[in-house]
């Protein structure tokens, strides 16, 4: 069952989470060491011509949804092993660029984890994604499910949190590109990645909390591969 956890009681999250960190630190005790698997994608081409994305520059590209699967790692003692967060993230401006105002987020983690490991994730993610998580207007808890598929190039998966939702799958040279000068025009969201981009099969959030719900498919719009934490 969906537990939706308003602001103040995140705050009791966070407060009953640090007790359980080491040596009593505090919640906002930074994560480290901690890697693991990472996709994201948004509402406008990421792997595009420098033309195409100028012209779309503060019309499109202001959604997102992060996700990070943790294989190993902790903050303090508490372990986040095979755990996830995920970010709904609406931006004022066209994500990658700089922004003229405040990105809310909903953080979306893994209903399987304990008080202390949700504060964990929520500092996680917030650590991972900067600036654009700074302002999370909500908290959820929810079965997260990522799934990477063995292929040629690596980039086929499947991300589910709820009312988050991506599929991804490889992009092809010749039959995706549309201007012959495609790159990877936009860098990753979050910090501390290594990833190739990746064909949106399906992107979308159909929750509450930014305003906003969006289904996007078959764009050029993701990101697929690891992250690492700093």
């Amino acid at each position: 069952m969906k537990r939706i956890l308003s602001l103040a009681a995140l705050a009791l999250v966070l407060s009953a989470g640090s007790a359980h960190l080491a040596g009593g630190a505090s919640p906002s005790a930074t994560p480290a060491g901690i890697t693991g698997r990472y996709i994201e994608a948004r509402t406008c081409d990421i792997w595009t011509g420098p033309c195409f994305a100028n012209a779309e520059i503060n019309l499109t590209g202001k959604h997102a949804v992060l996700g990070w699967q943790v294989e190993k790692g902790a903050v303090g003692d508490v372990s986040l092993d095979g755990l996830g967060v995920v970010a709904v993230v609406a931006a004022h401006d066209t994500l990658g660029m700089t922004q003229t105002g405040k990105a809310k987020a909903v953080l979306i983690v893994d209903k399987r984890a304990n008080a202390a490991q949700r504060a964990a994730l929520v500092l996680l993610a917030k650590q991972q994604g900067g600036a654009l998580i700074d302002h999370v207007v909500s908290v959820l808890s929810e079965e997260i499910t990522f799934d990477i598929c063995a292929c040629k190039e690596d980039g086929c998966a499947t991300l589910s949190a709820g009312p988050a939702k991506i599929e991804t799958r490889c992009l092809n040279a010749q039959h995706d590109k549309v201007c012959g000068n495609e790159c990877a025009f936009f860098p990753a969201l979050a910090r501390g990645v290594k990833v190739k981009p990746a064909m949106a099969v399906e992107h979308s959030y159909q929750g509450k909390g930014v305003n906003e719900t969006w289904t996007d498919a078959s764009r050029r719009s993701a990101y697929l591969g690891s992250f690492r934490a700093p």
